[in-house]
């Protein structure tokens, strides 16, 4: 199961609780590029952090895979205009 599931069962389970409220509190912050508090994760059990943790790695790897996607948008359309 990925991180992302995980983060939105453990939200819906209890959307109250410190966890959810730090794990929440942290995708917003990755959405929308804002500061979030490091602190706040090392509140979280293991177990939590981990899940925070693995957030963070898929998160890295999907902005890279849409930051590949705008380069081949790019790069198509350039060598669309350069062709004869």
């Amino acid at each position: 199961m990925n991180a992302i599931k995980k983060a939105r069962e453990i939200i819906m389970a209890d959307p109250t609780s410190d966890t959810a409220r730090t794990l929440s509190s942290l995708v917003v912050a990755l959405e929308t590029e804002s500061v979030f508090p490091l602190a706040k994760l090392y509140e979280l059990d293991l177990k939590d952090f981990a899940v925070a943790i693995e957030i963070l790695d898929e998160w890295r790897l999907d902005r890279y895979y849409a930051r590949k996607g705008k380069l081949l948008d790019v790069s198509y359309l350039v060598n669309n205009q350069s062709a004869p």
